[in-house]
């Protein structure tokens, strides 16, 4: 794990922005393509941002993607828990090239082998711009920020603090992220996964070492 991984201390959430037209073709929507939510992701936004509202958990800032789908969502939460919403250009999805538009399960063996996809981002370096963002929010932490973000960022968070590197966040699913602590700093993480109609899932995992981290498939 990175020194700045092992600075943090405090808590953090992150959520998936609601559904968009390429979801619900079961299509490819990197970064480097912008779509709106459909009327279902709104709704889905609206009912997630009032549901963890209720639950109490605090959240004192929001951080989104600068993409329209994240920046919606993000504003929607925002409306609910009266916070404000910053952006940030780290959360913003691997950008996917020619694979934009492409059927996800047509494309997913050419995820597993960790190809790049012409005039896009390499998984490795998608992978190191998000740790490098997730280290500075080092200073918001006492915010319990709720980052806003796409499919991919939820991937690498899972694969660096979960050990779960084939997560894929349905929309507006829900994640806490919450250090355990440990000897030089917070070596192990916990976290709690908030499904609709599923409850509560939750789990406690030490980082994956980076060569673990390096070597982690799984779709973008």
């Amino acid at each position: 794990m990175s020194a700045g991984l092992a600075a943090m201390s405090g808590r953090f959430h992150f959520v998936r922005h609601g559904q968009t037209l390429d979801n619900q073709r079961g299509v490819r929507c990197g970064g480097d393509r912008d779509v709106a939510l459909t009327e279902r992701g709104l709704a889905e936004a609206r009912a997630a941002a009032t549901r963890f509202r209720l639950s109490g958990r605090p959240c004192g800032l929001i951080v989104a993607g600068p993409l329209h789908r994240t920046q919606v969502t993000a504003a929607l939460f925002g409306e609910a828990l009266k916070v404000p919403v910053i952006a940030q250009d780290w959360l913003r999805e691997r950008a996917l090239g020619a694979w934009n538009g492409l059927a996800i399960e047509d494309t997913r063996p050419w995820f597993e082998a960790r190809l790049t996809p012409p005039g896009g981002e390499s998984e490795e370096v998608f992978s190191q711009r998000v740790i490098a963002g997730l280290t500075g929010l080092v200073g918001l932490l006492p915010q319990s920020p709720l980052l806003v973000g796409s499919k991919g960022i939820g991937r690498i968070l899972f694969t660096v603090l979960a050990r779960q590197p084939r997560v894929e966040l349905g929309n507006c699913e829900l994640v806490t992220f919450d250090p355990l602590g440990g000897e030089g700093g917070p070596e192990r993480w916990a976290w709690r996964w908030h499904r609709e109609g599923q409850g509560e899932q939750k789990g406690g995992f030490a980082p994956l070492t980076p060569r673990q981290e390096r070597d982690a498939p799984g779709p973008a």
